[in-house]
């Protein structure tokens, strides 16, 4: 199946037709980034927490401390969460303050999440490192037994999401266009800066590939 079911759950209902439900745009969402926020409830107090996260298929991989709160509650079964993706792409400068917004491309995702173990909680944290820094779970030391136990990585099924993508010109009311108002998009874009070395680098030690992306 190429798009995810429309549901009132997922359903975009503020301007639909920025609403977007088939996989490529909201596999492309993902992957353009490496950081989410991660939606629950306990006890009927909401909660949102940022955390890395990596993507294989219809699987989302999220990690942290085993005594982390958003991680036990979550691989209770048959906990909803929701995990949401957003890039910024411009500021839109419209001549009223009303019709100014921005441009963006963002993805709500609904699951249930559940915790790994084993060979299969290995690979998932070698998603999750290498969606942040390509290549860099090849280079880098590889998390030990103690580490491994101070570690959960839960696995979040994709069984909703919507994508929903603002691009192009602000638009404004039709008698507007006359005011001596400034108007158009400021572009917004991440940038990394150069790399720079820890203070305990050993001499003669090279950058791997992994940062020399960023040179």
């Amino acid at each position: 199946m190429d798009n995810y079911n429309i549901s009132e759950r997922n359903r975009v209902k503020r301007i639909p037709k920025r609403g977007q439900y088939d996989k490529k745009t909201v596999y492309e969402i993902l992957d353009a980034g490496f950081l989410c926020h991660v939606g629950f409830a306990i006890e009927g107090q909401p909660y949102v927490i940022p955390t890395a996260y990596g993507r294989i298929a219809d699987t989302i991989y999220i990690h942290g401390a085993s005594t982390s709160r958003m991680l036990l509650h979550l691989q209770q079964q048959h906990v909803p969460a929701c995990l949401t993706v957003t890039h910024l792409d411009g500021i839109v400068a419209a001549r009223s303050t009303f019709h100014s917004s921005m441009n963006y491309r963002s993805v709500v995702i609904f699951g249930e999440a559940s915790l790994i173990e084993g060979e299969e909680k290995m690979e998932a944290l070698a998603i999750i490192t290498n969606q942040i820094l390509k290549g860099r779970w090849e280079e880098a030391r590889l998390p030990n037994q103690t580490e491994m136990k101070a570690t959960s990585v839960l696995k979040i099924e994709i069984e909703e999401a919507s994508a929903k993508v603002r691009t192009g010109e602000p638009k404004d009311d039709e008698e507007d266009y006359v005011l001596p108002v400034w108007a158009g998009v400021i572009p917004v874009y991440q940038t990394f800066g150069k790399p720079i070395a820890d203070s305990k680098l050993f001499p003669n030690v090279d950058m791997n590939e992994s940062i020399k992306i960023f040179l």
